[in-house]
């Protein structure tokens, strides 16, 4: 049966070294449940190491965890890959990871810390998280493609690391699934400001717990999958986005 679910499909955790420590699997799965979240995509910056977490500790609130991260292409361009099982998502991790050079620097950057699903210190990742990787936009989004992932277009209204505000454009050959933009533009002036072809998807991008939720999606679909995301994204068969 087909029902209105509300998602923030793009939220950091404590791997990120630009979010706050406090983004723990269990804070964020309490918090969208708090503000009636229904699928949350965990999308931290070329990693997925602390996805498996978040789907035990959402587990209990019964809210649906799409396994993500937001890659970093060559361009500086922020790219968010969502999956709807952790294996394609941590294959991408693998890709990313080959081509990402550099070591981070805690001083500088942040820690990068993995957890398990009651937010204990397993590890510190050494990878440079908030760099970008070898691989060109295009390469990027045919590689989340063949790993049947959606591809959507980070932020898109923002001039640092959104596809526009690094390009000048969005390339007509790129087959994105969707644009993405911030909480700081509407629906409405967003519709009018970029190219209509593409389907319009609004989260919090949140790196602090207050802010999951602060924006996001609502879909007209049977659950919370990329399958029937996808078909929300092209009207098919009755699924849609409801602004």
């Amino acid at each position: 049966m087909l029902r209105a679910l509300k998602a923030d499909l793009h939220i950091h955790t404590c791997l990120s070294p630009c979010a706050d420590l406090k983004m723990s699997p269990l804070a964020i799965a309490e918090q969208a449940k708090i503000k009636e979240i229904d699928i949350i995509g965990i999308c931290d910056h070329n990693s997925a190491e602390n996805v498996p977490a978040l789907i035990k500790a959402a587990n209990k609130y019964k809210i649906c965890v799409l396994p993500g991260l937001e890659i970093t292409s060559q361009e500086e361009v922020h790219i968010l890959a969502l999956f709807n099982e952790l294996k394609p998502a941590l294959r991408l991790q693998e890709i990313i990871y080959d081509n990402l050079p550099g070591e981070n620097d805690e001083d500088t950057f942040g820690m990068q810390v993995v957890v398990n699903h009651k937010g204990e210190v397993l590890r510190f990742n050494k990878k440079l998280l908030i760099g970008a990787s070898t691989l060109t936009v295009e390469d990027v989004v045919q590689t989340i493609h063949s790993l049947n992932g959606l591809a959507i277009a980070a932020h898109i209204d923002r001039e640092g690391f959104s596809l526009i505000g690094q390009l000048g454009f969005i390339p007509e050959h790129l087959e994105l699934d969707a644009l993405e933009i911030s909480p700081l533009i509407s629906y409405e002036e967003a519709s009018n400001k970029f190219d209509p072809n593409y389907p319009i998807t609004c989260s919090s991008d949140a790196h602090f717990i207050g802010d999951i939720g602060k924006s996001f999606t609502t879909f007209y679909i049977e659950e919370g999958t990329t399958e029937e995301i996808k078909k929300a994204f092209l009207n098919k068969e009755g699924r849609k986005i409801i602004h």
